[in-house]
């Protein structure tokens, strides 16, 4: 049963939903005004900050559903705002690009927004805008914590390898006290991935949340026949929401995609919940030694699976 002091902590939230709420209906009258729905414009916003999107990461995102999600796109297709194009590493995806005529009305709703909010912002003191901004992450915080499982897929960017061996880097010496000798193994990793890369047989996905990194895995080529999935990683910020199985079934899917017969791993077995993925996804372990790596002692494994 509800105690009297939770009670009266609801009508307290409650009274700041309505102030906020009005505040926010304020700041969206104009594109109200407009031809689109707050969703759509919401849909032309990710699409023109994070760049080419699938139909199925926008649904993630946004908590829309399939049917509303296809409408939107067919109709942004009929008025030439966006249009559908091939990933250049993954040819059976089927990518939303925005157009420029999609830009060209994104950027004048997108203006007027920013705007609005600076001319809000302009009210305040500079101590007091510092309050509201902190106060305004304190609450995302406070009330998303892990149940917030919006996250994408995308390909890499600009900046994203040095991100990947930095955040790989440091959870290893965090979590396993390895040295600098995995650093260095990462980094020559990534650096041959860069120089050699080879987009009809490897590839390589991002996992982000909120602009931020949280995932990522590649894969690159054994042999002729033999696939290598390497360096799956996802933030300890975001374990549980279903990140590592997706990366895992990304690379087996595009691995038979492009024709490989076998794919292969390597790991240690301290990593266990790698292992409880890789397991989950048909891979067996083939190989295991004792070694000394990393300033540890460990048992290097070798997994595979047919395809």
């Amino acid at each position: 049963m509800s105690t009297p002091e939770l009670v009266e902590q609801a009508d307290l939230i409650r009274s700041f939903n309505r102030f906020y709420t009005h505040q926010i209906g304020v700041l969206q009258e104009h594109l109200l005004q407009s031809d689109y729905s707050l969703t759509e414009i919401r849909v032309l916003y990710e699409l023109g900050a994070r760049g080419d999107l699938t139909s199925a990461d926008l649904r993630q995102m946004l908590s829309l559903d399939a049917g509303y999600m296809s409408r939107i796109v067919s109709g942004f297709e009929r008025k030439g705002l966006i249009q559908k194009v091939r990933s250049e590493t993954d040819g059976r995806a089927a990518l939303l690009h925005l157009t420029p005529l999609g830009r060209a009305i994104l950027a004048p709703l997108e203006k007027t927004t920013r705007e609005q909010i600076v001319a809000m912002l302009e009210r305040l003191s500079e101590p007091q805008q510092q309050q509201l901004i902190e106060a305004m992450a304190l609450i995302q915080k406070l009330l998303s914590g892990n149940r917030d499982s919006t996250w994408v897929l995308r390909d890499p960017q600009a900046g994203d390898m040095g991100t990947v061996v930095q955040q790989q880097s440091a959870l290893y010496t965090r979590e396993y006290g390895w040295n600098s000798e995995f650093e260095a193994l990462v980094a020559e990793i990534v650096a041959k991935y860069l120089r050699e890369f080879d987009p009809a047989s490897e590839r390589c996905w991002i996992a982000e949340k909120d602009g931020k990194v949280i995932g990522s895995v590649f894969i690159v080529r054994h042999d002729e026949t033999t696939a290598q999935l390497r360096m799956l990683y996802v933030d300890a910020s975001a374990r549980g929401l279903g990140i590592g199985n997706r990366l895992v079934e990304e690379c087996l899917r595009f691995a038979r995609q492009v024709g490989y017969k076998k794919m292969m791993l390597w790991t240690t077995s301290i990593l266990t919940d790698a292992r409880k993925l890789y397991q989950k996804a048909g891979f067996e372990l083939i190989d295991e030694e004792s070694i000394h790596s990393f300033g540890k002692d460990l048992v290097s494994q070798t997994w595979a699976r047919e395809l």
